[in-house]
């Protein structure tokens, strides 16, 4: 990367890992190579293997994260680390260090604030075939839900500026982070990138962590309750229409008996039709108010986004570590 004009820039590389003594030096040894600028961090997971000493063999910084979880580590790293650049990857060796340098190019003449490495080669591995149907199952209702501004929701190979670590809350604590980064970049219309990657196979000895159903379960989990944040009148509406449809098929005979006969002899089916369309009706107001909330929360979430740095020359806070004019000392990577 010295032909790049941002070799100035602070290069975080984070590295969340559990039970990845198979790849775990490789990996840390092919990033610092590729980007001898930065500064490779592993945050170990609790792993029971080797997995730190030979992290921290390889010239890694290792962090111990005691909460299980990818979520927890990610939300760990971002509070942990400063720098004007993340690049995320796992440690399994799927995610090819090569790559590292056209991602992070490509975050700044992009002017991205995140660049995310699609999987070409996501389902040519037998071992994820029981995945490939979730993976598009669950892209296709991320661009129904929140738009098309992914295409792979799953990647764990990212690339991130300053403004997006430190404005992203990190609220889930497995595998279903990379879903919540990909809805807060689409909220908040964040500009964004995508670059087609070869994905790896896992080598022998190293292990999936991923569970096809619990995991899968996870994520839809994880969908709705973002869509209920997020998008709360698409979320109570849709409840809504659903009582008012149970609503009018209990009424229907009932009306339709009156209509014929000017009783009513099935009183507790017409009193439950009528409950429904009440619950339905107050599911609608309070969709319609907690859409008036969530576009509010959404408008200081984003300027409070606005108000962070970026990567791209924009002033800092002067500190006891800058100056207001005239140098560019900075406060190093820290952990």
């Amino acid at each position: 990367m010295s032909d790049l004009i941002f070799d100035d820039l602070q290069i975080a590389v984070l590295l969340p890992c559990y039970n990845e003594e198979a790849t775990i030096g490789d990996v840390v040894t092919g990033f610092r190579r590729e980007l001898p600028n930065a500064h490779v961090f592993v945050y170990d997971n609790n792993s029971s293997d080797r997995t730190a000493i030979l992290a921290a063999r390889a010239g890694a910084t290792v962090v111990r994260e005691p909460r299980q979880g990818k979520g927890h580590v990610v939300r760990r790293m971002f509070a942990d680390i400063d720098a004007d650049i993340y690049v995320m990857a796992d440690g399994d060796g799927t995610y090819a260090p090569e790559d590292a340098p056209d991602l992070v190019r490509t975050l700044v003449t992009e002017r991205s604030d995140m660049v995310v490495g699609t999987r070409r080669g996501v389902t040519a591995d037998a071992g994820r075939s029981g995945h490939a149907f979730g993976n598009r199952l669950f892209n296709f209702i991320y661009t129904a839900l929140f738009g098309s501004d992914f295409t792979d929701i799953f990647s764990g190979y990212r690339v991130f500026n300053r403004r997006f670590a430190k404005s992203f809350p990190a609220l889930s604590g497995g595998f279903e982070i990379e879903t919540e980064m990909s809805v807060h970049a689409s909220m908040l219309r964040m500009p964004v990138s995508e670059l087609t990657l070869d994905y790896g196979r896992r080598p022998e000895g190293s292990d999936s962590k991923l569970s096809t159903f619990k995991d899968g379960f996870k994520i839809l989990w994880m969908l709705m309750l973002l869509v209920k944040e997020t998008r709360p009148f698409l979320f109570f509406s849709s409840i809504s229409g659903a009582l008012l449809v149970a609503s009018l098929a209990f009424m229907a005979p009932v009306l339709a008996e009156y209509f014929e006969t000017g009783t009513v002899s099935r009183v507790p089916t017409w009193i439950a039709a009528i409950a429904l369309l009440m619950i339905s009706m107050l599911f609608f107001v309070a969709g319609v108010i907690l859409d008036s909330l969530a576009r509010s929360r959404a408008e200081h979430k984003r300027m409070l986004y606005m108000g962070l740095p970026t990567t791209r020359g924009e002033p800092r806070p002067v500190g006891d570590d800058q100056r207001p004019s005239g140098g560019k000392a900075r406060k190093p990577i820290a952990a």
